[in-house]
């Protein structure tokens, strides 16, 4: 606030009343800012993410480094492990073929019995396990992921 604003001009008449200086505007009720509470549980929220950070922080860089490590380590490991269970697909696929052109049945025929038993084994109940071949571990893991082999197996 300026002198000039602080001034106050009276007119020369001297009938002219007596006019006071404006009021300073009121703070508004929604203009206080946060209760103590809410100040108190926002300061509380601040020092767990505070506390998680430095939890963080606190880690020697080596350690860092070596969870970092074991990631890719785990990676690779289901990469190579990814790699030898198509290899073996192609494999047996191949010997699939090959004897079933020995008893004379055709390539489609293979193909439609591979689709046949896989869907029996998504659509079924778990009991389906192909005669035994599939251990009981093996169908939890498919049954975790049958959504999306349902998706993979689907004939036209």
């Amino acid at each position: 606030m300026t002198l000039k604003d602080q001034l106050q001009v009276v007119p020369a008449n001297a009938e002219a009343a007596f006019i006071p200086p404006p009021e300073a505007p009121k703070a508004k009720a929604e203009d206080t800012g946060p209760t103590l509470q809410e100040a108190i549980e926002r300061n509380e929220a601040l020092n767990e993410k505070l506390d998680a950070l430095n939890e963080i922080l606190a880690k020697p860089l080596s350690e860092i480094l070596a969870d970092r490590e074991k990631s890719e380590e785990a990676a690779l490991a289901w990469d190579r492990f990814g790699a030898m269970w198509m290899l073996s697909q192609r494999a047996m696929r191949r010997v699939a073929l090959d004897l079933a052109a020995q008893l004379g049945v055709s390539e489609e025929e293979v193909v439609a019995r591979a689709m046949a038993n896989a869907n029996a084994v998504l659509n079924g109940a778990d009991e389906i396990d192909l005669d035994g071949t599939i251990a009981p571990a093996q169908l939890q893991h498919i049954a975790r992921h049958r959504n999306f082999l349902r998706k993979q197996f689907r004939t036209g």
